[in-house]
């Protein structure tokens, strides 16, 4: 796989134009995380309304894999129930480190993150996010300030 394949127009598109990018007012959760291996970090604050992610925003520099992805992330889970955020979390982990791609991810947007598992070194900036939102959504993050 080319380099240039990695850095699709999906991808680019994210980066120079991030979607959610800033802060939740009055968030219910807010979590931090970074990647000290490459420098890129990530501030995501979440507002859940009856076990709903109602609005989801990121902060934070890094990559263009990083930035585009928690992009992706944050404009994919708003509106989805916590249930369903955690198993497309799990399923974008996978497809992101190679394990295969979900049916319900291919002709998803964010299958633009599977060329990211033929380059090792990226598998982390890619999954910065999703680690976090992962993070986020466990009950005991809930209301606190990491």
């Amino acid at each position: 796989m080319a380099l240039d394949e990695l850095y699709q127009e999906i991808i680019l598109d994210h980066y120079k134009h991030p979607r959610n990018r800033g802060e939740v007012d009055n968030a219910d959760v807010v979590i931090s995380s970074d990647n000290p291996f490459c420098g890129d970090r990530l501030r995501l604050t979440l507002k859940i309304d009856d076990g709903v992610i109602t609005c989801a925003r990121f902060e934070g520099q890094g990559c263009a894999i990083s930035q585009a992805s928690a992009s992706l992330m944050s404009e994919r889970i708003e509106g989805i129930a916590v249930p369903q955020a955690l198993d497309l979390t799990e399923q974008v982990l996978r497809m992101i480190r190679g394990e295969g791609v979900a049916d319900v991810l291919e002709n998803d947007e964010l299958s633009a993150l599977k060329g990211v598992s033929a380059f090792p070194t990226r598998i982390k900036c890619a999954s910065l996010a999703w680690n976090a939102l992962k993070k986020a959504l466990n009950p005991t993050n809930k209301k606190s300030r990491l």
